[in-house]
């Protein structure tokens, strides 16, 4: 068993009790009562999406209060500091445009990531350099090299570093993982993981234009290359292109293929081949694969992810889910529940069904609230940063066979591609200056 196998077992065996102190509808601080000078100050960096989804989660906890936000856009920031007044009654103190302030403030106890992730390496490791507890959003960062770095920090400043990853709290998925694990519908030989998603629609391009007004583009950019706003490149949009993000494999990928990893209480593979293209918008402005399959090898078993852009119907009429192929049945797991239908040889089942079991639907709420347990217990959260690096990897694997069109072969004890200078080259993080990957 190797350390990060190890440690993303630990996270598993404390998430339950990270979960019991806010169990039964009555919450009390982490720090003890709930009087103001006992609160867990909170900052968020990121403002627009998924960050305010986050941080108005965390505020849904009586023992939260949010001191402070930051975002390069004045729309979202003054948007959200209204967010926050009209949901608490209280104006937040600090408002920044620079991320760098939020790390010097020493009255904030956690910080929450919600950047575009070619944005989450730095803040995430300044941040726990200076002793900030950190929720940063899914996937962990856009390279390899950056979730190394990260995982290492972590653990060398002792911080709780929870990734969102919410599904680890949502307690169906793991249900249905120890289903698994206890040999219930036979020896599995095939996991298909998928993500038909028509909300990913064609990106016509656009010329390129000035950024908009309140917008400072040059630290949105930050460490990625410098290059003339786009319209299409920023916001949502950032996804689809490779300075920033990895497209619906790292977007979708890190959610599902963690539980394919889970089931199969499996590490990275040895071996990885992935072809994909542009294959539904050909002459549109997205960088990264809007059609997507990658073959993850293992010695026993194979994980097989299908992702396509435009498209909704995917196998067992799901938009996303895992099935789990086994001898004596399958189990279709999605974020609405799991359910094994058995397989029929002749006129025989070989198990029984096990009907729909329904998903609590609390997910990102018992997520949030994990995290600020685990602030006062420091244990290792539902979605340990070992968790968010090992998949995050799974999907940079895929993304980097295709990219190169060819079959890649990995070593998770030395973390590089075997005997392969262009995989390991794309697996590196290169920083614009004056930005520099951290040095630990």
């Amino acid at each position: 068993m190797n350390r990060r196998i190890f440690l993303s077992k630990s996270a598993l065996s404390v998430a339950g009790l990270g979960l019991a102190p806010l169990a039964g509808g009555s919450y009390h601080s982490i720090f003890g009562n709930t009087a103001p000078s006992n609160k867990v100050k909170v900052a968020l960096i990121g403002c627009r999406s998924q960050g305010w989804s986050n941080l108005n989660t965390f505020l849904q906890y009586p023992e939260v209060e949010c001191v402070a936000l930051c975002d390069v856009d004045d729309e979202w920031l003054n948007k959200r500091a209204a967010d926050v007044e009209k949901k608490s009654g209280k104006k937040v103190p600090n408002l920044y445009k620079d991320w760098r302030k939020v790390i010097d403030n020493k009255d904030i106890d956690a910080v929450i990531i919600g950047t575009p992730d070619h944005w989450h390496c730095l803040p995430m490791v300044w941040a726990s350099q200076a002793g900030k507890d950190v929720y940063v959003e899914k996937p962990l960062s856009n390279t390899i090299e950056e979730c190394n770095l990260m995982e290492t920090a972590a653990r060398k400043y002792n911080r709780v570093v929870q990734v969102g990853q919410w599904q680890r709290s949502d307690p169906h998925w793991n249900e249905a993982a120890n289903y698994l694990k206890a040999g219930n519908i036979g020896r599995i030989r095939t996991v298909k993981v998928w993500a038909y998603q028509d909300g990913k629609p064609t990106l016509p391009k656009m010329p390129d234009s000035t950024p908009p007004a309140g917008v400072d583009y040059d630290m949105w950019l930050g460490p990625a290359p410098k290059r003339p706003f786009n319209e299409y490149r920023f916001h949502y949009n950032f996804r689809f292109f490779w300075d920033y993000a990895g497209g619906l494999m790292s977007d979708w990928g890190v959610h599902l293929l963690d539980y394919a990893l889970e089931g199969m209480n499996a590490g990275l593979p040895n071996r990885v081949c992935s072809g994909g293209g542009k294959f539904a918008y050909p002459n549109d402005a997205m960088e990264t694969p809007d059609t997507l399959m990658a073959t993850y090898v293992y010695p026993e078993f194979n994980i097989i992810w299908d992702h396509a852009c435009g498209i909704n119907h995917g196998p067992f009429d799901k938009k996303e889910g895992l099935a789990f192929y086994g001898e004596n049945g399958t189990m279709v797991l999605t974020r609405a529940g799991w359910e094994v239908i058995p397989v029929v040889a002749g006129k025989e089942a070989r198990m029984e069904a096990v009907p729909f079991r329904k998903g609590e639907g609390k997910g990102l709420y018992n997520h949030v609230g994990n995290f600020l347990s685990c602030m006062k217990s420091r244990e290792l959260p539902a979605a340990d940063i070992a968790i968010g690096a090992r998949v995050a990897n799974m999907s940079h694997l895929a993304n980097i066979s295709c990219r190169l069109q060819r079959e890649v072969r990995w070593d998770d004890r030395s973390r590089q591609f075997i005997n392969d200078d262009e995989a390991n080259a794309l697996a590196k993080a290169y920083y614009r200056a004056p930005w520099e990957l951290p040095k630990l």
